[in-house]
C-alpha cells in the first residue's frame, strides 16, 4: 500500500488564521505559510505587504485524500474567511489578503469552481463569492517566523483578537474532524 498525499494552496486573508485551522484538521500532514499568485521571485513578507509583488498570503496544505477530500478542504476554507470581499479580510486590506485558490491541475480547478457554485447557490453570504481560481505557479515559503505562528504566539494582540476567534469557530464547527490534540 502506498501513502499518497495531495496538496491544496489557499489564500483567505492573513495566512496565520488559515494555517492555524488546517494544522488541527485530521488528515492534514503538513501546512506551510507562504506567498503565491505574484510575479516576483522569492518575495519577502515586507515586499508582499508593500503590495508590489502581486502575491497573496497563502497556505500550502498537504493532506491524505483517504481521510479528507480536496472538496472538503475547500468547503472548510470557505468557513475560515469571508470570500465575498475583494482584497480584504476584516481590517486587513490589500491584494495580499485576497481570497484565492491556486490549483495544481484542471481537476482541482473544476472542483473549486463547482464548490463556489454550490456555495453561491446556498446564499450563505450577503454577496457573491469573489474568490479567484487560478493555476498555482510558484509557491514561495514564508519566513520561519510566520510558520505555525498562532501556536508560537497565542498571546500576541493579533492572535488574541483575530486568529483565536476564527480557530475557536473552526474547532467548534468541525469538532468531529479534528486531530485528537486539537479537540
Amino acid at each position: 500500500m502506498t501513502n499518497t498525499t495531495e496538496t491544496a494552496i489557499l489564500g483567505g486573508g492573513c495566512f496565520w488564521c488559515i494555517d492555524a485551522a488546517y494544522r488541527d484538521l485530521n488528515g492534514v500532514t503538513e501546512v506551510v505559510s507562504g506567498y503565491a499568485g505574484g510575479h516576483a521571485a522569492n518575495p519577502t513578507y515586507e515586499q508582499v505587504c508593500g503590495k508590489q509583488t502581486g502575491h497573496a498570503e497563502v497556505v500550502k496544505v498537504v493532506f491524505d485524500p483517504a481521510v479528507v477530500s480536496y472538496a472538503d478542504i475547500l468547503r472548510i476554507f470557505f468557513t475560515l474567511h469571508d470570500p465575498t470581499t475583494k482584497d480584504r479580510q476584516g481590517a486587513d486590506v490589500g491584494p495580499q489578503y485576497r481570497s484565492i485558490i491556486l490549483t495544481l491541475d484542471e481537476t482541482q480547478a473544476e472542483t473549486a469552481r463547482a464548490i463556489i457554485a454550490e456555495l453561491d447557490a446556498e446564499q450563505l453570504w450577503p454577496g457573491k463569492i469573489v474568490t479567484e481560481v487560478v493555476p498555482a505557479g510558484t509557491f514561495w515559503p514564508a519566513e520561519a517566523e510566520h510558520q505555525d505562528y498562532f501556536t508560537r504566539n497565542p498571546w500576541s494582540g493579533y492572535c488574541r483578537v483575530v486568529v483565536a476567534p476564527k480557530v475557536a469557530k473552526f474547532r467548534k464547527a468541525f469538532a468531529d474532524r479534528l486531530k485528537s490534540r486539537a479537540a
